[in-house]
């Protein structure tokens, strides 16, 4: 009878895994149309600068600002709805809103156009990663959570590189086509039409999440002296982080200094790749599609193993320590490859810069849902993730453009712009991780003891 019951409990416990993952896998492949809507830009920034008559400065608005301002603004409130609502309906009517959004980038004529259409894509992105981490923390355990958030976190290199394939395939697939006849829309641009064609068939991925996800039962969540679950509000996500102000300080800025270096690499290292060495675009995104597919997920995933490595090595700062980790290895290499003057050995440098650029990924946001409680996390992620788009990507990528445009005053310079700004976010991650090791110790023995 026993062994019975043992059996059938097995059974279900390995169903219930293999759903989890399931979920994991579905929001990765929305990760990776995130990015692939989100990165498909910078390919195109030679076509897109001379069809609309564009600066440096204000080709990295489209790309940096008008996503990153109402993705990360829009983040409180969609994050405030996950921790009180359905998280996969959340989740499937922002994938269709991006999704639809990026098509219409392929209908803009002007500046104005593309800029407000950029902003639609942060719109509807903004749902996702929040909702996504509080359900993981809710079908995983602590020791398992960095793999599964590495797993969904390798979309967004997945995506990345797909968007640089696939973006340089129809680039020099349509190269020869100034303008393509398309039913109702008439003739438009082949940056257009990339567009266009990446955007529309996440509009079935928000489909099937819907009908295939159920919002998991949410654990750890506080109670009240009357034994009821504390209703949340954005009011208690910010007294929880004022009461672990010094940890939350060292980490979302921390954090964001290191996203700041990949993020300028993934804007700015396809111009560089162009002007310096004279790639087309095609070849551009073949080279850097491969480099992120290979180099940037295998560090998401080494990410997330060396977290849980560390965490069932008793280490409670196991996300602080793994993000110290990386960015020891992110300098060098961030700064030396764009001094080079061999294509081969600038490529061999950008291997590893890569690699331990995607380290802050899964472990930022392992590290807040390990502390936070269950009805806050989407909400204190999501204040994270503000902070992170508007000064990594806002303001981050569009700190090399100005040091080309108005320092420099030569689009060739791109490459020394962006060896200065990521060689300053790197000292500063550094200084803020190293410190907030100690911090998160401390938090996470006071939260939870056990």
């Amino acid at each position: 009878m026993n062994s019975s019951i043992n059996d059938q409990a097995a059974a279900v416990s390995k169903k219930s895994n293999v759903y989890a993952w399931y979920v994991v896998l579905l929001c990765m492949l929305a990760y990776i149309f995130s990015f692939i809507d989100r990165q498909i830009l910078a390919l195109m920034i030679e076509p897109i600068k001379a069809d609309l008559n564009l600066s440096d400065t204000q080709f990295s608005l489209l790309h940096g600002l008008a996503f990153s301002l109402f993705y990360a603004f829009m983040g409180l409130p969609l994050a405030y709805l996950a921790d009180r609502f359905s998280r996969p309906k959340i989740i499937a009517v922002g994938i269709v809103f991006w999704s639809i959004a990026t098509a219409i980038c392929g209908l803009s004529k002007s500046f104005i156009q593309l800029f407000f259409s950029r902003m639609g894509v942060g719109v509807g992105e903004a749902a996702l990663s929040p909702a996504a981490y509080s359900m993981f923390s809710d079908m995983f355990s602590k020791d398992k959570l960095g793999r599964a958030v590495a797993v969904y976190s390798s979309g967004s290199f997945v995506g990345g590189g797909i968007a640089f394939l696939v973006g340089g395939y129809v680039i020099g697939l349509l190269k020869n086509m100034s303008l393509i006849e398309v039913p109702l829309l008439g003739a438009i641009k082949a940056w257009q039409m990339a567009f266009i064609l990446v955007g529309l068939p996440g509009v079935f991925i928000g489909l099937l999440f819907i009908l295939t996800v159920r919002d998991p039962q949410r654990r750890g969540q506080r109670l009240n002296a009357q034994g009821q679950v504390e209703k949340t509000s954005m009011k208690k996500a910010f007294k929880f982080i004022k009461k672990h102000r010094i940890t939350f300080g060292c980490h979302y800025f921390g954090f964001t200094f290191y996203a700041m270096a990949l993020y300028c690499l993934i804007s700015w290292t396809p111009a560089f790749y162009m002007r310096k060495y004279g790639l087309t675009p095609t070849e551009a995104g073949y080279m850097l599609g491969t480099v992120m597919l290979v180099a940037n997920t295998l560090g998401v995933f080494c990410a997330g193993w060396l977290n849980d490595w560390f965490i069932q090595k008793g280490r409670k700062d196991s996300p602080m320590i793994t993000g110290v980790i990386g960015i020891v290895g992110l300098i060098i290499p961030m700064i030396a490859f764009t001094q080079v003057s061999e294509l081969w050995l600038s490529v061999t440098l950008l291997v590893p810069a890569m690699f331990f650029a995607s380290f802050p990924m899964p472990v930022s946001t392992t590290a807040m849902q390990m502390l936070a409680p269950n009805q806050l996390r989407a909400q204190i992620s999501a204040v994270f993730l503000l902070i992170s788009n508007l000064v990594a990507v806002g303001i981050g990528t569009t700190l090399v453009a100005l040091i080309t445009d108005k320092i420099f005053g030569n689009p060739l310079m791109v490459g020394m712009s962006l060896s200065i700004v990521g060689a300053c976010a790197c000292v500063l991650a550094f200084i803020l991780l190293k410190k907030g090791c100690k911090a998160f110790s401390a938090s996470m023995q006071q939260e939870h003891p056990v």
